[in-house]
């Protein structure tokens, strides 16, 4: 596995990987790797001839007040886990080199950013959008892999590539999780044992929810009701958000007749995590 940490390296090896008619393939990270982000490189690795995985926490997604500083970082563990997953290159640039002295160029979408997320961290998916902007420059990929998880951020960055005309394609990946359902991210690490504890009924109130509408309750309104009042009777629990929304433009729904997207956001003792899930009407294996 090679190393780059230059754009201009990281360029000069696309240019020269696409001169030979090889596939690129991109997963963008934050590094502190784990399982999800493996099943994401595992996939990435089927979909081309040579995997590309960026290793960059992005400051300009984090807003004054937000965890830019406790993010987990631990790049000896990172290439290890990449090389042993099989990943080509690992493109782990220093901020100057991807944010000069004077950059001033962003990327702003209008409407799927003022859902969710968006509405508590304002700032995020400019950030979002900007860097995987200039990562798509940069490793001039065929093909880039992102997980469900971040469901907006997915949406987000489909839009982005459809209005600016970005040949590449976007493939979603389904969230993996621990055993106890709670979504693998990084921020867990942050988590302490009560914490972690309480972490799991972010899943649980998704299944739940996911189980009230498959056998008939449509009523989006009751159903976030039930969810709020499950996360909020665990300890240490701060509500960003219970949403049901439309999976394509994420506005809000008030009857759920129709395949539905259900997203949370929950701060547990400072580190806040998120998940989602598919609410299927009339669906009775959930």
């Amino acid at each position: 596995m090679e190393i780059i940490r230059t754009v201009s390296q990281m360029q000069a090896a696309a240019e020269k990987m696409r001169k030979r008619g090889r596939k690129i393939a991109l997963v963008p990270t934050m590094g502190f790797l784990h399982k999800g982000h493996l099943s994401l490189m595992r996939r990435a690795l089927g979909l081309a001839d040579t995997l590309v995985v960026s290793l960059f926490v992005n400051p300009v997604q984090f807003g004054p007040n937000e965890d830019l500083d406790q993010y987990p970082r631990d790049f000896e563990q990172d290439v290890v886990l990449a090389r042993q997953t099989g990943v080509n290159i690992l493109f782990a640039p220093e901020k100057d080199s991807l944010y000069p002295d004077g950059f001033d160029t962003y990327v702003v979408q209008e409407k799927l950013p003022v859902h969710l997320c968006g509405l508590c961290r304002p700032e995020h998916f400019r950030g979002v959008l900007t860097i995987v902007a200039k990562l798509f420059n940069i490793v001039k990929p065929h093909v880039a892999v992102f997980g469900e998880k971040d469901f907006q951020q997915l949406a987000v960055i489909r839009r982005m590539v459809a209005d600016l005309n970005f040949d590449i394609d976007i493939v979603g990946h389904a969230i993996v999780r621990e055993d106890d359902g709670l979504a693998m991210s990084s921020r867990n690490a942050n988590l302490d044992g009560d914490g972690r504890k309480s972490a799991r009924v972010l899943s649980g109130s998704l299944r739940s929810a996911a189980k009230m509408v498959a056998d008939g309750e449509a009523r989006a309104g009751t159903v976030i009701k039930k969810a709020t009042v499950m996360i909020l009777a665990e300890s240490g629990t701060k509500i960003d958000y219970v949403n049901i929304c439309a999976p394509d433009t994420l506005d809000d729904l008030d009857v759920i007749d129709r395949p539905a997207l259900m997203a949370v956001a929950v701060k547990i003792g400072g580190v806040r995590l998120i998940d989602n899930i598919m609410l299927e009407p009339g669906q009775k294996n959930v």
